[in-house]
């Protein structure tokens, strides 16, 4: 059994796999030593697999895991990955980026993809059919629309997203959810349509906290997968140990 574990800023998501299927997945704020042998008794944990975007408490939790588990691996940029890549900025590579990466190409194994994040920040990856990473792009996400436009002018209130806005806002409120929302979506569709012009039969798969919202919106066919992460973290486990 593999214990996977995505350490993000405000929570700490994990997964128990075997045999490449997702048997259980939770989030908790903290994963100290007694939830640590809890999952290690009740599932029977052979190896792990960590990512953090913080560095906070990191040691801490490493230590923890390498007590009670075999087999620790902390991903890095350095960490053998299922896929070939020639990023420039390896080292400033975001862990979360690679393990979606690695999850579409764990559910889709033999297409051109295009890897969407939809977080607080939205991450496009391309990753051809044979497995090259090629890159991607980085843009402020939904929420962080919304609370930019508030933040930065002196009498824009600060919205959530509506499903039934329409095109062209009549109101204030409207005006900016139709900019931002449609805003993103034409951003999506736009680079869906310019890639699948260069690779044929583009798959498009979709992951993040917005995920299912963008998914009723696009026009294109779109698939949600809301542990890709997990996913990509656990392929890459599989890969290393």
């Amino acid at each position: 059994m593999n214990l996977v574990i995505d350490r993000g800023n405000t929570q700490i998501k994990f997964g128990i796999f075997d045999q490449g299927k997702l048997l259980h997945f939770d989030s908790v704020l903290f994963l100290d030593k007694s939830k640590t042998m809890e999952l290690v008794h009740e599932y029977n944990i052979k190896q792990t697999i960590l990512s953090s975007v913080v560095t906070e408490q990191n040691d801490s939790l490493v230590k923890i895991l390498k007590e009670c588990i075999p087999f620790v691996m902390e991903l890095t940029h350095e960490s053998k990955l299922p896929f070939t890549w020639t990023y420039h900025s390896k080292s400033t590579m975001g862990k979360d980026r690679l393990a979606a990466v690695a999850g579409g190409i764990a559910i889709y194994p033999q297409t051109n993809l295009l890897v969407i994040d939809a977080g607080t920040a939205i991450t496009y990856e391309v990753v051809t059919a044979s497995h090259n990473y090629l890159g991607g792009n980085i843009s402020p996400g939904l929420q962080m629309r919304f609370k930019a436009l508030h933040q930065f002018t002196s009498k824009l209130p600060l919205l959530a997203p509506a499903e039934d806005t329409p095109m062209v806002g009549n109101d204030t409120q409207a005006a900016i959810r139709a900019g931002i929302q449609y805003g993103m979506i034409y951003e999506i569709e736009g680079l869906i349509q310019h890639l699948s012009d260069t690779y044929p039969s583009l798959k498009t798969v979709i992951t993040g906290g917005d995920a299912e919202f963008f998914a009723r919106k696009l026009k294109n066919p779109i698939f949600v997968h809301p542990n890709l992460v997990l996913i990509g973290l656990n392929r890459i486990l599989e890969n290393n140990a």
